[in-house]
């Protein structure tokens, strides 16, 4: 079996057996990644590899707006209100190749990252 191969079982089973918190903070962690690469592509003037990673962590923001139950929990408007303002700043980032767009989405994904993968693992250290 390839390295490649090896990798994807890895991370396929990873994601199977990962908690509802786990996912989350997994999702995060991509988002963070794609931002991060898509800026270093506007700055490498590799604009079709920036709309790749634009388009992804646009993808990984879709699935987390779709999710979010803001019924459940008084912040779910503001974080659904986040998301969709995250969604219209990376397409207008994409469209214009404009890295100081996706540094500002940076600097909103990278705390809340950081803040859900605190609570998860919080929550992985409460007794059941």
């Amino acid at each position: 079996m390839s390295a490649a191969a090896l990798r994807a079982r890895y991370l396929g089973d990873s994601v199977a057996t990962a908690s509802p918190q786990q996912l989350l903070v997994m999702l995060y962690d991509r988002l963070a990644l794609d931002l991060e690469r898509a800026q270093i592509a506007i700055g490498a003037r590799d604009p079709h590899e920036a709309r790749e990673q634009i388009e992804h962590a646009q993808a990984i923001i879709f699935e987390l707006l779709a999710s979010l139950r803001v019924d459940v929990w008084e912040g779910g408007p503001r974080l659904a209100a986040l998301y969709e303002w995250l969604i219209q700043e990376l397409t207008q980032a994409s469209i214009k190749q404009d890295a100081n767009r996706i540094g500002s989405c940076r600097q909103v994904v990278e705390p809340l990252r950081d803040a859900w993968r605190q609570a998860a693992a919080s929550l992985a250290g409460a007794p059941s």
